[in-house]
């Protein structure tokens, strides 16, 4: 199947109040297990390359690029690329000549007027090249603080502390004055988490939907119960970031399966256990977010709801 746009994807899912899955991929393995994931969901989904995944790869995106454009074009469900936290303007203007249809400008970090510089140069080259861009307002947390190393000077930005939320106000300024695509909110979701114990303000998340006319983004989302995901679908998520629960998911299997066999040294063996279980944490956690569609999650579930499995 040809490569579908992120933004015919999750304008569409805006339309429809749902949400688009976006799961961020390091190996191979990753990206056949989220295709694989969605084929079994039979639903469209976004496959999204970091900066800090390129940085792995000794800083070559090409490589990586490749091998997902070819397995998404002969995927029986629609895909988009998406290139994700994009911080270096030359790893920006790779984005095109990838196969990327999307970039998430990463600004964040700096004070609103910084931001809001940086992203505005970022959205007019990207729009000159037909990209879609997404940017985020807020602290959503869970990463290394300015510098981009964690230290007890420069911590993991708290998604919790005072002034780290989206506020309404300064987010329509921001995307009527920047031209964003999408933003993603800071609503109480942190990036990395590996325990499914974070609360979202549901209440922000209906003032921001309600003063904004872009579909808005959840980051940090492994981390959130499945009840609140599926009522941030409800109360206006577009598109669901998700990296931290394919790893989990793999990682808990490798472990299991190498405990039990001890002697085996092909890593095709538990290369494979470890893409299953991926496949089926994506297929799961699409489900999960139908739910906010169809509007059987509660509406304000408690924080520690739904903590079967990681998200």
């Amino acid at each position: 199947m040809p490569l579908m746009t992120t933004g015919e994807l999750v304008t569409r899912a805006a339309a429809d109040r749902s949400a688009v899955a976006s799961f961020n991929i390091i190996t191979l393995e990753h990206v056949e297990a989220v295709i694989a994931g969605a084929e079994a969901a039979d639903a469209p989904v976004v496959l999204q390359v970091s900066e800090n995944a390129v940085k792995f790869r000794h800083g070559r995106l090409l490589p990586l690029a490749r091998a997902t454009v070819a397995a998404a074009e002969h995927a029986a469900v629609p895909v988009a690329l998406h290139l994700d936290h994009v911080q270096s303007d030359t790893l920006l203007r790779q984005a095109p000549d990838a196969g990327f249809s999307s970039v998430m400008y990463d600004a964040a970090r700096l004070p609103y007027a910084e931001n809001l510089a940086a992203t505005t140069a970022a959205v007019d080259w990207a729009h000159g090249q037909g990209l879609w861009i997404e940017a985020e307002l807020g602290q959503i947390g869970g990463k290394a603080g300015p510098g981009g190393r964690e230290s007890a000077a420069r911590p993991p930005l708290d998604a919790h502390a005072p002034g780290a939320r989206t506020d309404p106000a300064e987010a329509r300024a921001f995307v009527a004055a920047s031209g964003v695509d999408a933003l993603a909110v800071a609503i109480g979701s942190v990036h990395a988490m590996t325990t499914r114990t974070a609360a979202l303000d549901h209440a922000l998340l209906a003032r921001l939907s309600g003063a904004l006319d872009v579909p808005l983004v959840l980051h940090g989302s492994s981390g959130v119960p499945d009840g609140e995901l599926a009522a941030a679908v409800a109360g206006g998520i577009a598109k669901v970031n998700i990296g931290t629960a394919l790893n989990v998911a793999m990682t808990g299997a490798l472990r299991e399966f190498l405990a039990a066999c001890p002697d085996v040294v092909d890593p095709r063996a538990y290369l494979a256990v470890g893409r299953e279980a991926m496949a089926d944490a994506v297929a799961r956690l699409i489900g999960v977010l139908r739910t906010g569609r169809t509007g059987t999650a509660p509406a304000h579930p408690a924080s520690g709801a739904a903590a079967d499995g990681l998200g």
